[in-house]
């Protein structure tokens, strides 16, 4: 392992030195819930940038990481420059966008309101200029898509809650969730689906005008899906409690911008990736529960068990408001899994 170390380390020295930036000071920055590290660079005359390493198997979201971004950067949008890049290393040196993440300003007290809008208005202003059929190659987040993801909820979480299913479970889940995506994934406009859109990879850059004072990080998992699953993933935040207030208004600021998608649509819409997207994280959250997970993450089930609960509320969900009735208890066993 220390050799493996050694080597890594002489690989990211000569990238720095290829790229100009060999004397540049060098802090870690830590990493997020994927392998990727990052660390800050600062060059004699001041001059910052911000290393992504991603070793190993990470090396593959390198790619998808730069073409997310320069489709970003087209449609008038901040994301990153990139100073220099190896993809097969799985190295890239970034334009540093500094530390007040959306995040960060909202667990220091900062108002939320204007946060929450501009972060509300790069998606509408990203979704009426980004034409789906520029970028064929993209992922599609569709019922293929979707229902891989939420299988990790039936495998992870189920065996976590102590509520393993046989085979006609898993059945009966998988056919609800068909149930209720299938209707959803034609009712709404598709775009660019960012996918971790929330205020964690938000950064706020005062500098810049209008929608480009909203920084966009981490969207190599980017892909074509519907136009609800950002805002989704934006005001019910695993990581954080969105007032209902700030959700029904951003809700309606971004309809009211993108008049020609209709409200109902959205709204079930808004419900069904919800359902999906909290159940995808109970499902990881419970895999980091099994394996001795971080306090930090674990900490975020209870939320994320209310959110879903919430979700699967709207009628087009009662398939999987039956299913989790019949299966779990009203805690969603969260007691259980945290070994309360």
């Amino acid at each position: 392992m220390r050799d493996d170390m050694v080597r890594r380390s002489d690989v990211i020295d000569s990238f720095l030195a290829d790229a100009g930036w060999a004397i540049a000071a060098r802090v870690p920055m830590g990493a997020d819930w994927s392998t990727r590290r990052y660390e800050r660079l600062t060059a004699p005359d001041g001059t910052r940038a911000i290393l992504m390493d991603a070793a190993g198997e990470g090396a593959a979201q390198v790619p998808p990481f730069i073409r997310i971004c320069g489709l970003l950067r087209d449609a008038g949008l901040s994301a990153p420059d990139l100073f220099a890049q190896a993809p097969p290393q799985g190295l890239l040196l970034l334009e540093d966008f500094g530390d007040d993440s959306f995040a960060a300003l909202l667990e220091r007290g900062d108002d939320p309101w204007p946060l929450y809008a501009v972060a509300t208005d790069v998606l509408a202003h990203l979704h009426d200029r980004f034409d789906p059929a520029s970028a064929p190659d993209l992922p599609c987040y569709g019922l293929p898509l979707f229902t891989a993801q939420v299988a990790l909820f039936a495998d992870a979480y189920m065996e976590a809650a102590d509520r393993p299913l046989a085979a006609a479970g898993r059945a009966a889940l998988d056919a609800a969730w068909v149930a209720v995506l299938e209707p959803v994934l034609d009712s709404v406009p598709v775009s660019l689906l960012l996918r971790d859109y929330h205020p964690g990879n938000l950064m706020w850059l005062p500098g810049r005008p209008g929608v480009r004072a909203c920084g966009l990080l981490d969207v190599q998992d980017g892909g074509i899906g519907p136009v609800s699953y950002d805002l989704l993933s934006l005001l019910q935040d695993a990581r954080r409690d969105v007032p209902d207030t700030i959700q029904a208004t951003m809700i309606d600021r971004y309809l009211l911008a993108r008049p020609g998608v209709r409200r109902e649509a959205f709204l079930a819409s808004y419900a069904v990736m919800g359902a999906m997207r909290h159940a995808r994280i109970l499902g990881r959250v419970a895999q980091l529960a099994a394996g001795g997970g971080k306090a930090r993450q674990l900490a975020f089930l209870s939320r994320v068990w209310r959110q879903f609960r919430g979700a699967i509320a709207h009628p087009l969900l009662a398939p999987l408001q039956s299913f989790m009735d019949e299966h779990l208890p009203p805690d969603g066993a969260v007691a259980h899994i945290l070994g309360r």
